[in-house]
């Protein structure tokens, strides 16, 4: 373990490679404005065979909306001494567009290097988790070092846009890749100070509210019904939800459901109008014990209210709603190997949590498999001039190298 925690720690120039090359290839996908994660999934696929993998697979999932035809998914397998049980670290290969150009610094697309910082689309998102993985895989060959269970890389396409083609879709169509048996370690969400274990997600929707009342000139609003006054209402029932689902578990922060209206599109262009027509939209992220259409149930009867009251009409638009996945229990094999080598590693206090957003996790929880997601981060994933710690990802892949050897 010296041995390898002592190459790993003369790594930084070739986190800053990687890193560097990974950052020049846009992986897109088409639903981002991209050309998918073909270019990138290669020179993956070439390094990981550059260091020395045997067993590297691609699952293409077939996607006619790229030129390639299909949206690609790498595994890499090292065999360990106990071949019956793996751990899966699972990264993603695409990436989010930049947003506005002018709050970069620099381009994004172009890796920059400030002491133990590296800036660029993807440094973080997920290209960190990518780095560790095969700072860890390289380590481990190059000292003819076998693990004690067999160690599995997933390199998946399309997370930032649904999963579809992606662990949705090796899950559903591979699923003989993996056992119950195995572990699963997701770097895709966590803290600078590397203590949150993520094991369990809220359930959380969207929903388009729509009210339809009657456009008039604001001189005579009795010719009219104002839908704005009407949408107001709804909004300042719908925090009443906080009240009537008022469960609390503290693995979460916060420890409540929460239910927020947040975008509100354009209603009329003038001053002098009263509007007969506003759409706005509600964010909820709920605890797991929850269902989600007891929340959709109580937002109808405010809104029918408000009908009652305003004289308008209400439509709803289901834009995405999930379920919460049974969590990893705290006590799993896999949260317990992830608290006692990030502790090892870092000299801190991890804990397990829960978060409000969605990760691919939920994707293998639903299937029963033990999955927690954690990694050492700058949090900053889809913000501008995005940035990684070299010293980061280079402790990231001493964990992982720990929980397989230990």
């Amino acid at each position: 373990m010296d041995t390898l925690f002592s190459t790993l720690d003369q790594q930084s120039e070739t986190v800053v490679d990687l890193q560097t090359k990974l950052t020049a290839i846009p992986a897109l996908g088409p639903k981002n404005g991209g050309i998918g994660e073909t270019e990138k999934a290669n020179f993956l696929i070439n390094y990981l065979k550059f260091i020395g993998i045997e067993d590297i697979r691609e699952f293409n999932a077939p996607d006619d909306t790229v030129s390639s035809g299909s949206r690609p998914n790498i595994v890499a397998f090292i065999p360990g001494k106990n071949t019956d049980k793996t751990l899966w670290v699972i990264s993603h290969i695409d990436v989010v567009p930049p947003g506005d150009r002018i709050l970069w610094e620099s381009d994004p697309y172009t890796l920059v290097r400030d002491g133990d910082t590296i800036i660029g689309r993807g440094v973080e998102d997920n290209q960190q988790g990518i780095v560790s993985s095969l700072l860890a895989a390289k380590a481990l060959i190059d000292h003819d070092i076998i693990p004690e269970i067999n160690f599995g890389m997933i390199f998946v396409a399309d997370e930032e846009t649904g999963n579809t083609f992606g662990l949705d879709y090796l899950v559903e169509n591979h699923e003989d890749i993996f056992s119950k048996n195995d572990l699963f370690l997701v770097p895709d969400f966590g803290e600078p100070n590397s203590e949150m274990i993520e094991v369990a997600e809220k359930s959380m929707f969207w929903l388009k509210v729509t009210v339809n009342g009657k456009q008039c000139h604001a001189s005579t609003p009795n010719q009219g019904i104002n839908s704005l006054v009407a949408a107001a209402d709804l909004i300042l029932k719908v925090k009443k939800l906080e009240t009537i689902f008022d469960a609390e578990n503290p693995i979460f922060d916060p420890p409540r459901s929460t239910f927020q209206p947040t975008m509100k599109e354009a209603n009329v262009e003038n001053i002098n109008t009263l509007p007969g027509r506003d759409v706005f939209y509600i964010d909820s992220r709920v605890l797991p014990e929850i269902e989600l259409t007891d929340v959709l149930e109580k937002i109808k009867e405010f809104g029918a209210e408000v009908e009652q009251e305003h004289g308008v009409t209400i439509s709803y638009d289901l834009i995405m709603a999930e379920q919460a996945a049974p969590a990893t229990p705290a006590d799993s094999e896999v949260a317990l190997k992830v608290i006692q080598s990030v502790k090892k590693i870092y000299g801190n206090n991890p804990r397990v949590v829960g978060i409000g957003g969605g990760t691919v996790a939920a994707i293998l929880r639903r299937k029963g498999y033990q999955a927690v997601v954690w990694a050492t981060l700058n949090h900053n994933a889809h913000q501008p001039n995005e940035s990684a710690s070299i010293k980061s990802t280079i402790g990231d892949a001493k964990v992982i190298t720990d929980m397989l050897l230990s």
